[in-house]
């Protein structure tokens, strides 16, 4: 299954609420991305039903074998095109906007050139 840029800023920012906070919710994904409490809800029970996550009775919203190996990429991505935007003199605020805009769409080649400057 193709997954799309929408889903995988909803399972990033899963991994980041979980790193951060120890759990994820659908009104702290809600707040994170921007979007509402129905939005949330809509996109979640697609997760779910594709063996992306997995919601316990109390509503913790966790990432499944087959969710978090997509999220981690994004994450990272994310990072490492915020640190070298700073890297390159982008004021950090900017830098994490405009990782959010081409972390899903930059090559793999492009991607790893990248690493390699920051490392």
């Amino acid at each position: 299954m193709e997954i799309h840029e929408s889903a995988e800023d909803y399972l990033e920012q899963i991994l980041m609420l979980l790193e951060r906070k120890g759990y994820a919710r659908s009104t702290d994904i809600a707040i994170g991305l921007g979007v509402t409490k129905p939005s949330v809800s809509v996109a979640m029970k697609k997760l779910r039903e594709n063996g992306y996550i997995t919601m316990a009775d109390d509503g913790m919203i966790s990432l499944t074998d087959k969710g978090y190996p997509i999220a981690r990429r994004i994450y990272d991505r994310h990072k490492n095109l915020t640190k070298y935007l700073v890297q390159l003199g982008v004021p950090e605020e900017t830098a994490r906007e405009d990782a959010c805009k081409i972390e899903h769409d930059l090559s793999e080649e492009s991607y790893s050139a990248i690493c390699t400057q920051i490392k």
